[in-house]
C-alpha cells in the first residue's frame, strides 16, 4: 500500500491559515496555493534517487551527487490543479506537465472527463498528480487511473487539504499511490465540500463565483 503523508511543517501550517481564511482575497490565495506547493514538493521528491558524479570546484575535486536520470512530470487537475504549477516548477524547472480536465457532475457528484494532455514521453516519467482539495476523491481516482494506462515509472498524489472519506477512498482505489497532503479535515457536508476546509479552490484562485 502507498504512504500516505501528512506535512505537519510550521511554514506549511501557518499558509494553511491564511489560505482557510474567507478574508483572503484571490490574488493573495494563488500566492498561498503556490508557496504551499513548493514546500510541499520539497516533501514528495524526498526518495528521488542519486548518483555520484565528480566535479572540480574552484578548490579541489569533489565527488558529489545528483538526481539519478529520473525525470519528473506534473499533472495538474483542471482547473484548481493549476494553482500548484508554478510552485513545483519552482523546484523542478525541467519537469514536463500534463494537464487533465475533470468536472464534479453536480447530481451524482461523480467526475467526468473533458480533456488529457500527457508528456508523450510519460512512461519515462515520475508523475505527481496535483489538486488542492481531495474531497470525494472522485477525480484524483480517475486522473490516477487515465495515467496508469500510460504505464509511468510511478504516480504519485500531491493535494493540500483532504477529507477523511476521499483519502480513504483514493488509497482504496489505488494502494500503490503515495499520496501527500498539508491537512485532514474533519468530514464532507452534504454539498461535497470538504469541513472546515476553505471552500471553492478553483474559485479562489481564479476569482469566481
Amino acid at each position: 500500500m502507498g504512504n500516505v503523508t501528512i506535512t505537519n511543517h510550521p511554514l506549511i501550517q501557518h499558509k494553511l491559515t491564511l489560505l482557510r481564511d474567507k478574508n483572503t482575497g484571490s490574488k493573495e490565495f494563488r500566492a498561498l496555493v503556490s508557496e504551499i506547493a513548493t514546500l510541499m514538493c520539497y516533501e514528495a521528491t524526498r526518495d528521488l534517487t542519486l548518483k555520484e558524479v565528480e566535479i572540480e570546484t574552484p578548490v579541489a575535486l569533489a565527488k558529489t551527487k545528483v538526481i539519478s536520470g529520473k525525470k519528473l512530470a506534473f499533472v495538474p487537475i483542471l482547473r484548481a490543479g493549476l494553482g500548484m504549477v508554478d510552485g513545483v516548477l519552482a523546484l523542478v524547472p525541467s519537469a514536463r506537465v500534463g494537464h487533465i480536465g475533470l468536472y464534479r457532475d453536480p447530481e451524482t457528484l461523480q467526475p467526468v472527463e473533458y480533456y488529457c494532455k500527457l508528456p508523450a514521453d510519460i512512461e519515462e516519467r515520475e508523475v505527481i498528480v496535483l489538486d488542492p482539495m481531495l474531497a470525494t476523491g472522485g477525480s484524483a481516482i480517475d486522473a490516477i487511473s487515465q495515467i496508469k494506462k500510460r504505464n509511468p515509472k510511478s504516480i504519485k498524489f500531491m493535494g493540500i487539504i483532504a477529507a477523511p472519506e476521499g483519502l480513504q477512498a483514493l488509497t482504496k482505489a489505488h494502494p500503490d499511490i503515495d499520496v501527500f497532503c498539508a491537512a485532514l479535515d474533519e468530514k464532507l457536508n452534504d454539498h461535497g465540500y470538504i469541513v472546515p476546509g476553505l471552500g471553492d479552490a478553483g474559485d479562489r484562485i481564479f476569482g469566481t463565483k
